[in-house]
């Protein structure tokens, strides 16, 4: 069995009560919801992986402080999407995202997986850094510390940017999410464990492009760079 089939049981077992739910609900063509795999994976024998970032956080970073907003933006050969990041919606999330695309740890990384009608996820620094982008390990690093849960006080819907992470308590790290349909909403809505950071303000138009330029797979064997990530306030 391959490690990237491993890994997909791996984010489907921990998806069963939130697939379980959406049955009941008549919505089971629903792919599992976004999970980032375990936090501390092993390595690939062959590949040292790329190196951290330097001045990247190694530990959880500072809140954003209450009332504060960021715009991230994201350049991609697709282009821009642009992001509204509110400190009052998950202080520790914005406040890790946004320490983490300000050393320009998000820079050189991929979208790794595009699932059609739900989310487009990127973030994994570690095995999903261009040109060294490890097949069947992306989608399970990060940096080496994760971050703690927060409640999710505002809804999902589509162009909402939310953190990815595992079935384990305080297991979100790097890699985040976009909703890309509605349609996601209500399974998104039942598990109701992904901290919500903010929403995409202008480049939705990008995000389709990134979704039809996987072609189908969730999975891209080319999957779209985040060229650049900056932060600005507003």
């Amino acid at each position: 069995m391959t490690l990237r089939r491993h890994l997909a049981l791996a984010v489907a077992a921990l998806a069963v009560p939130v697939l379980l739910a959406a049955c009941s609900a008549g919505a089971a063509t629903l792919p599992p919801i976004p999970s980032e795999g375990p936090a501390t994976p092993t390595r690939a024998p062959t590949h040292p992986g790329p190196t951290y970032p330097p001045g990247c956080p190694t530990s959880q970073p500072a809140a954003l402080p209450a009332g504060e907003t960021r715009t991230v933006t994201i350049t991609t050969d697709k282009g821009d999407i642009t992001m509204k990041i509110e400190a009052d919606l998950s202080p520790i999330a914005t406040g890790n995202f946004v320490a983490l695309a300000e050393c320009g740890y998000y820079d050189g990384v991929v979208f790794h997986r595009v699932a059609p009608g739900f989310v487009i996820q990127g973030g994994d620094g570690q095995f999903g850094r261009s040109p060294d982008v490890i097949p069947d390990l992306v989608g399970s690093g990060g940096p080496p510390y994760t971050i703690k849960d927060e409640p999710v006080t505002t809804t999902y819907k589509r162009g909402t940017v939310a953190m990815a992470r595992t079935g384990d308590p305080n297991s979100a790290n790097s890699q985040f999410f976009i909703v890309t349909d509605d349609a996601a909403v209500p399974a998104l809505s039942r598990a109701n464990t992904y901290q919500i950071m903010g929403e995409v303000t202008a480049g939705m138009d990008v995000v389709d492009a990134i979704t039809t330029a996987a072609g189908g797979v969730e999975i891209p064997e080319t999957p779209v760079v985040m060229n650049k990530v900056t932060v600005s306030k507003p």
